[in-house]
């Protein structure tokens, strides 16, 4: 009876040490099968050199940073599962654990701060408008007046631009960034306005190269950070690993290969917690 009471007792302490470390790292993911550590993130699927989804695999400036938090935290390229991350969608994922971290874009406001935690900012981009590179006659956001400006269905930036700068620009809607470029390049429109670091990915394609020009109006500041859970100690480990990146020069060397064909320039790389407003 006593080996009986004392297996049973071996037999509890085990599952309690099974249980434990299968409740462990949160850093950590497992796969379904065989065990192997993987790691979710979200992206952007839709937006050149940021983060685009290719018949080649992914690619674009999120895209690398994000590669390189996943390295730093101790994961290999072929051990991430990136996962879409719309704009609308960012938080509810994060929330829910769909992904353990977000870089997709995404400029930190106070807004988004109360649902979901920000590590960085790794990226100061600013709203820009895109013009043709032969179009002379756009020299400051005044100079839209009477131009046609391209208005992305559900963004805000067009608007913005007539509401605050150039009032009696002529807003038409397209449904994509790549529609309004097309419209551009036949002169259906006379500006594109968005993140200039949105507008450098488009305008870098190969089959846009040295049809496009940034015009260079700096117009609001965009703090780009990576997204994590609130609360998540993901955000102190990334921080690290951003400020890694930019001291070994790999940050640099992500930022020229995305944007470069656009003659994109860039702000330095900001430091950790400074949000410029």
């Amino acid at each position: 009876m006593k080996l009986r009471k004392v297996t049973a007792a071996s037999a509890a302490v085990l599952a309690l040490a099974v249980t434990a470390t299968a409740c462990g790292s949160d850093d950590k993911d497992s796969s379904s099968s065989g065990g192997d550590k993987k790691i979710t993130i979200g992206i952007k699927f839709d937006q050149p050199g940021i983060g685009q989804k290719t018949p080649q695999g992914y690619s674009g400036f999120d895209v690398d940073v994000a590669t390189y938090i996943a390295k730093q935290l101790g994961y290999k390229a072929d051990q991430i599962e990136w996962k879409e991350s719309k704009s609308a969608d960012r938080e509810t994922m994060l929330q829910r654990g769909d992904v353990k971290f977000i870089a997709a874009s995404y400029s930190i406001t106070p807004e988004r701060q109360e649902k979901v935690d920000f590590a960085g900012p790794y990226l100061l981009a600013h709203q820009d408008v895109l013009v043709r590179a032969d179009d002379n006659s756009i020299k400051s956001p005044s100079d839209l007046n009477s131009k046609k400006l391209c208005s992305v269905t559900g963004s805000t930036s067009a608007q913005n631009v007539k509401d605050k700068l150039a009032p009696k620009a002529n807003l038409l809607k397209y449904p994509t960034y790549s529609a309004c470029l097309t419209g551009l390049q036949n002169k259906a429109i006379d500006g594109l306005t968005t993140d200039d670091s949105i507008l450098a990915g488009y305008a870098a394609q190969a089959s846009f190269k040295g049809k496009f020009k940034l015009a260079g109006f700096k117009m609001t500041n965009e703090n780009y950070g990576i997204g994590v859970k609130k609360g998540s100690d993901l955000k102190a480990k990334i921080n690290t690993a951003l400020e890694k990146m930019v001291s070994d020069g790999a940050w640099e060397k992500a930022v020229t290969a995305n944007f470069g064909p656009a003659n994109y320039k860039n702000e330095p790389a900001p430091k950790i917690g400074d949000i410029k407003k």
